[in-house]
Formats: structure tokens, C-alpha cells, sequence
């Protein structure tokens, strides 16, 4: 009889210990998918940031393109809003609007030639494909960070101990085509 209590015990200890185990895998799963998505966020508001200077730019060589320096500046304000919230979704199309608007104001470049040789016009140019760089760098690191996390919380034993720690499938980031 004492012996089948000490044995119940240890089983108990075993399996509180892998529930430890377990939510803190989990729950430091979920903490680096979040920092992973803030990652995303700081490039994006740092794009969007670069905006604005861009838009002046084009408007000190181009200021008869209205219609596109509206769009730029309309799809940085939506852009801007995505940033921080909980939708994946929402930033990736917030995204994908301002790059079919900044597409338009860099090919403002190929039309007027003063504006392709100023310095101003070139430099935000590389800070942009250097922001974009830092940006597809961060949506693999974040993608990567869900991939850990779903893959864990989709296995047994952890599967049962994903919902107590409160953690769920996170959604992936689509880059925007």
C-alpha cells in the first residue's frame, strides 16, 4: 500500500513538472511570435515614416501628380493604423497598398530625369529597399516563430497544456504580392 502511494506521488510530481515544462515552452513560444510581429511593426512604421519626405520630394519636381502623391499619403495613414493592432491580415494588405502606391511615386522618377538625379529622391530610394530588406527579414523571422509555435501546440503532450497557458494558432504572415 505505501508503496502504491509513493508511486501515485511520483507520477504526480512527473506530470506537474512536464505541465511546467510545457507552459513555459509555450508560453515562450507565443512571447517570440509577438516580439517577432513587433519586429514587423517597427519596419513598417519606419517605411512609413519615410513617406512623408518621399511625398515632399516628389511634390518639389512633380506637384501636378496629385492623384498619386494622395494615394501614397492615403496608403501611409491605413498603413500607419494596421501597425500595432492584432490582424496579420490587416497589416499585410494595409502593406500591400502602400507598395502598389510607392511603385507608382518611384516610377515618377523614370518620367521626370531632375527627379531621378536628385539626391533626396535617391537616398530615400535606398533607405526604402533598405527598410524592405529589414522588413522580409523580420516577416521569416516572424513566420519562423509561428511555424515553432503551431507545430508545438499542435503535438502531444502539448496540445492539452496550450490551452491552459491560454495560447492558440497564430496566423502567418502573407507578404504582399
Amino acid at each position: 500500500m505505501r508503496f502504491l502511494l509513493i508511486l501515485v506521488l511520483v507520477i504526480l510530481v512527473l506530470v506537474l513538472i512536464g505541465f511546467v515544462l510545457g507552459y513555459n515552452k509555450i508560453r515562450s513560444a507565443d512571447v517570440r511570435v509577438s516580439e517577432a510581429l513587433s519586429g514587423i511593426d517597427v519596419e513598417l512604421t519606419r517605411r512609413a515614416s519615410l513617406i512623408p519626405s518621399l511625398v515632399h520630394v516628389v511634390q518639389t519636381f512633380a506637384s501636378h501628380e496629385k492623384g498619386i502623391i494622395d494615394h501614397v499619403t492615403d496608403a501611409r495613414a491605413a498603413l500607419t493604423s494596421a501597425t500595432g493592432g492584432k490582424s496579420v491580415a490587416q497589416r499585410s494588405a494595409a502593406e500591400k497598398e502602400l507598395d502598389t502606391a510607392l511603385g507608382q511615386v518611384l516610377a515618377l522618377g523614370q518620367s521626370y530625369p531632375q527627379l531621378n538625379s536628385s539626391n533626396n529622391f535617391l537616398n530615400l530610394q535606398d533607405n526604402l529597399a533598405d527598410t524592405e530588406n529589414k522588413l522580409a527579414f523580420a516577416r521569416q523571422y516572424y513566420n519562423d516563430g509561428v511555424a515553432t509555435l503551431n507545430r508545438t501546440i499542435g503535438t502531444i503532450p502539448w496540445m492539452f497544456v496550450a490551452p491552459l497557458a491560454g495560447v492558440s494558432e497564430r496566423e502567418y504572415y502573407q507578404i504582399p504580392q
